[in-house]
């Protein structure tokens, strides 16, 4: 074949150098319009571009060489240019596909203002990498149900519930019940609320007359044992326990009813104290206080612990009942029982006798000692809890002296309440004393009715708030909180709450919380 027939239809150099070119225009373009469109998208687009100028240059050099070798390799010419167009249309098809996925992954906010999206959940929203801790409540409810539950009080509750307990009414101890009203029982709220109303306002069947009167009187039990767990030091104050007690003081002491006839009980103080006490209400030196106490073998170190809340009685003029046994009585029924103690100072510390030894057979209190009192028991040596005979002695007088101090305490706290209407006493006890409603504050409207066969005394009368409980502290053996004894089957019908009222001077840890029912 003749050479002149191969190159009749090869494109000429003007050609092939025009089409390159007009590429190189179109490729210019594609650059400008993405430089224009998004800045973020510069280094991807001089890749791209890179590539096809470097494909380009390359397919020129050949064929300007092929142009060289034409008349000396014709058919090798021909495959050249196919191998330019095929480079040509790669990095075109490189530069689009770059382009096109530079536009949609990465688009442009140069020239658009970044603003929230306020439909946004609060979950989706940023915090700037700030661990934002969850808000809980301080003051928890704890409802009488099978098992109890927890019902959280918001802040701008608590004042509230803290008046109405200062103002006499108590805490109910039947179960929680939010009670809305809906299209079923509408009809039934408007006609015998109605009749409810009517007899409350005139007295009638239904009227709550129980919560004032000469007969009755309130008592609210305050346990702590001023051991800053957790949740009191986090509060950033030394003796977490006392200032909290302060604070709910402060709000329960606000109503006119406690003008005059409140006071604050100290379970730490021997009876034998009383006139100490007396005369620092009544305008006495810090120091002749701390002294006279001293002098009586109250621990000094317990005594400071308990200042906040002794001067706050003094402030506001608000009688201090010494309440426990006298310490040497004490040591007498540790190690022989009640019936070593002089039965002259028995009857002092115990009223009512034949309800005292009654209580020692009722279920509900045998649930409480096996549950809560002999928990605390401890050997006095190692040698005495070897022999199982002398355990079980010892075992025996701890619990006479356990129930000595709990009665001694409800006797004298409701002999000052019984001659006052709408008395109101505050007593401040060890957590072990009050929790599980079995020690001092479950005596209180047994003897109260004693001592006042009309009193209107009875269970809902008297609130227990137990102040930075741990989970020891309520006998767990987890790092939940303990709400309740006799979980087995045959004690269900004696199953007591720890108490009415959980109060922490800062939130608690979530792990410490069961059961929390919704926030009120």
């Amino acid at each position: 074949v003749p050479a002149a027939a191969l190159h009749s239809n090869k494109p000429t150099m003007p050609s092939v150098l025009s089409s390159i070119s007009s590429l190189l225009l179109v490729v210019a373009s594609c650059r400008q319009s993405v430089e224009a469109f998004s800045a973020s998208s510069n280094r991807r687009q001089v890749v791209s571009h890179q590539v096809c100028n470097s494909a380009l240059f390359a397919s020129r050099d050949d064929g300007n060489n092929s142009d060289e070798d034409d008349n000396s390799r014709p058919i090798q010419n021909n495959n050249s240019q196919i191998n330019r167009r095929e480079a040509l249309r790669s990095a075109l098809t490189g530069a689009a596909l770059a382009t096109s996925s530079t536009l949609i992954t990465q688009p442009s906010t140069a020239n658009a203002l970044s603003l929230p999206n306020p439909f946004a959940p609060a979950y989706t929203q940023s915090n700037n990498g700030r661990y934002i801790p969850g808000k809980r409540c301080t003051a928890y409810l704890v409802d009488t149900t099978i098992p109890p539950s927890l019902i959280p009080y918001r802040a701008s509750r608590e004042a509230a519930i803290l008046k109405n307990l200062g103002m006499g009414y108590g805490t109910s101890k039947a179960p929680f019940i939010e009670d809305d009203i809906t299209l079923n029982n509408m009809m039934n709220k408007a006609v015998f609320g109605s009749i409810s109303a009517v007899n409350n306002a005139v007295g009638g069947e239904g009227a709550d007359l129980a919560r004032n009167g000469e007969n009755y009187q309130s008592f609210i039990f305050l346990g702590a044992n001023f051991d800053d767990t957790f949740t009191a030091a986090a509060a950033g104050e030394e003796g977490g326990d006392a200032q909290l007690a302060v604070g709910l003081l402060e709000d329960i002491c606000k109503p006119k009813e406690r003008i005059g006839n409140t006071a604050i009980g100290l379970s730490f103080c021997p009876q034998g104290c009383q006139e100490l006490l007396d005369q620092y209400v009544n305008g006495g030196s810090e120091s002749a206080l701390l002294e006279g106490l001293k002098g009586k073998g109250v621990d000094e170190q317990l005594t400071m612990a308990h200042l906040p809340i002794l001067r706050f009685a003094q402030k506001k003029r608000f009688p201090l009942l010494a309440l426990a046994p006298e310490s040497q009585d004490l040591d007498t029924v540790r190690k022989g029982g009640l019936q070593s103690l002089d039965p002259e100072k028995r009857e002092a510390y115990v009223a009512d006798a034949q309800g005292f030894i009654a209580l020692t057979q009722d279920p509900r209190f045998k649930l409480y000692t096996e549950k809560s009192l002999f928990k605390d028991f401890r050997p006095s040596s190692a040698a005495v809890a070897s022999d199982e005979a002398a355990a079980k002695a010892e075992q025996g007088n701890y619990f006479a002296e356990k129930i000595l101090v709990h009665e001694a305490c409800a006797t004298c706290i409701s002999k000052w309440a019984a001659s006052r209407p709408d008395a109101l006493v505050v007593t401040i006890a060890p957590i072990p004393d009050v929790r599980f409603l079995g020690g001092i504050n479950g005596r209180v409207p047994r003897i109260s009715q004693f001592l006042n066969k009309d009193s209107l005394v009875d269970d809902e009368a008297v609130t227990t708030i137990l102040l930075n409980p741990n989970a020891k502290e309520t006998l767990s053996e987890s790092k939940w909180l303990r709400l309740e004894i006799g979980t087995s089957p045959r004690n269900w019908a004696y199953q007591t709450k720890v108490a009415d009222y959980l109060w922490f001077s800062s939130m608690p840890k979530v792990n410490m919380i069961p059961r929390m029912m919704n926030e009120q």
